[in-house]
């Protein structure tokens, strides 16, 4: 399906709109000719003291088409609105399909209910906006409000001098066929992961001078990947001394570690990451289904996952949070509420986050598949929220992702006391993420002004080692973007 857009100024809106119906639309500036099939036209066309809207869909068997007029005092963005209300009208009535977050298209839909009730505005009129304005689906106007909510109070702790830091380990005991993250196989690589620890330790104590000299203060500490848990004991020992020595202790006592998967994960290494101070650790199953383990690619097992929550509980761990996937190729409904209810009955996570399969450009499933879409995928991650909260779970982050099944949504619930500052504060956009390691991204915030700057290490672990003096140098854009002010 082709979109025809006859001019550019809400382009960003109205494609994302049209990829909430359409797998890999084909976008067109310009108008559509008399023999082209199969399309969806929009224009907002300056007329004689009017704009006029139009919205076209043509295929083989249908033919729709809506025209509004505007006044020529109505702003760009209120034009953007309704043209965005008119294509969405036209596409869920010549497809059948109904995208759970109406028009709205951005990536933080709780973030921006909550910045509305810090504002004043009440939960109850931030939903009745969210379903009447945007047309989200009441449900997931709930699903915000209540993640909203949860966020607020968590909000309260982020200092304005206050950042995370991020530590990169982009390496993998293998490939999961979902996943698109610049990380190296260890079956490959296992000889560059000793040399890639060096130089990060290098660049933590270059960055860590840089911090201090401004006045920062470290929040929170995530290590994430990749699979940190791919490192060897005594990697995971030099680099968990070296975020001490530089950086000290995170004031808000919030240390985590992305422990991955259980074929990489030993008592040895959990001993480690025990005595550096971790306080949350992510074990993460994706699903209690085994043949659909090996479908995707993890060599692992539910048991397995099971013994290394016990491993992990024996040794002292008490916020342990897992990652399930809605939607995997060959998962059903009542196989994912099975995966759900194990995670929280068995496993008795204190994090659960629930993530909607996302088909990433690089995967190997967007390789192999031209379309997969489940037709579990919202039951499934409906059934989630009204499962987790039930057994006391709330919801306290939220993001979208292009590409995503069903245009749905990723969530994290928690157990009240366990959520995870540092997912909050970087999905929030609340401070800086000061980040470390190849394919990492610092993402500075001014607090007086809200500016944000983004500022990249090299992305691969090889270039990473070749250019990295380099890449340490672009570090100093953190010095430049605070300047003089301490903020």
């Amino acid at each position: 399906m082709t979109l025809f857009l006859l001019d550019d100024r809400f382009h960003y809106e109205l494609e994302n709109i049209m990829r909430m119906f359409y797998w890999r639309p084909q976008i067109v500036s310009g108008a559509p000719e008399n023999d082209d099939d199969g399309y969806c036209a929009a224009a907002a066309v300056q007329g004689d003291g009017c704009v006029d809207l139009s919205v076209v869909f043509r295929d083989e068997d249908t033919m729709i088409e809506r025209r509004d007029r505007a006044g020529t005092d109505v702003s760009e963005k209120e034009l953007e609105h309704e043209l965005a209300l008119m294509m969405y009208k036209v596409l869920s009535e010549a497809t059948g399909k109904r995208p759970p977050f109406g028009i709205m298209t951005g990536i933080r839909p709780a973030k921006y209910m909550a910045d509305l009730m810090e504002k004043g505005m009440s939960g109850e009129e931030a939903e009745r906006l969210f379903k009447e304005r945007s047309l989200v689906d009441p449900g997931k106007a709930e699903l915000c409000r209540m993640t909203a909510e949860t966020g607020l109070r968590m909000r309260k702790r982020c200092a304005d001098n206050g950042f995370s830091l991020y530590v990169s380990i982009p390496f993998c005991p293998s490939r999961c066929s979902y996943c698109s993250f610049v990380s190296k196989t260890v079956e490959r690589d296992r000889s560059m992961t000793g040399a890639y620890v060096e130089a990060l330790c290098r660049e933590l104590e270059y960055t860590s001078r840089i911090t201090k000299d401004l006045g920062l203060l470290m929040q929170t500490v995530y290590i994430g990947g990749g699979t940190p848990s791919v490192l060897s004991a005594d990697e995971l020992r030099v680099l968990t001394e070296a975020i001490a020595r530089y950086f000290g202790t995170p004031s808000e006592g919030e240390y985590s570690v992305e422990a991955g998967r259980p074929d990489t994960i030993t008592e040895e290494k959990l001993l480690v990451l025990k005595e550096a101070g971790v306080t949350r650790i992510s074990i993460n199953p994706q699903t209690a289904n085994d043949e659909v383990l090996r479908k995707v690619g993890r060599r692992h097992t539910a048991a397995d996952i099971e013994r290394c929550y016990e491993l992990a509980r024996s040794l002292g761990f008490d916020n342990i949070n897992a990652d399930l996937i809605a939607g995997l190729p060959g998962d059903d409904l009542e196989s994912f509420r099975h995966s759900v209810r194990w995670a929280a009955d068995v496993l008795k996570a204190e994090n659960i986050t629930v993530h909607a399969l996302t088909l990433k450009r690089a995967s190997f499933l967007r390789e192999t598949e031209s379309e997969i879409f489940s037709p579990d995928a919202s039951a499934m991650v409906d059934f989630a929220q009204e499962e987790l909260t039930a057994k006391g779970y709330a919801p306290y982050y939220m993001y979208r992702q292009k590409g995503t099944v069903d245009s749905l949504e990723n969530t994290g619930y928690a157990k009240p006391g366990t959520e995870c500052l540092y997912n909050l504060f970087i999905m929030d956009e609340l401070q800086s993420i000061i980040a470390c390691g190849a394919g990492a991204v610092t993402k500075l915030r001014n607090a007086e002004s809200n500016l944000i700057k983004r500022v990249f290490d090299l992305k691969y672990p090889q270039e990473y080692l070749d250019r990295f003096d380099e890449m340490l140098t672009r570090k100093d854009e953190i010095t430049e973007f605070f300047g003089e002010k301490r903020i």
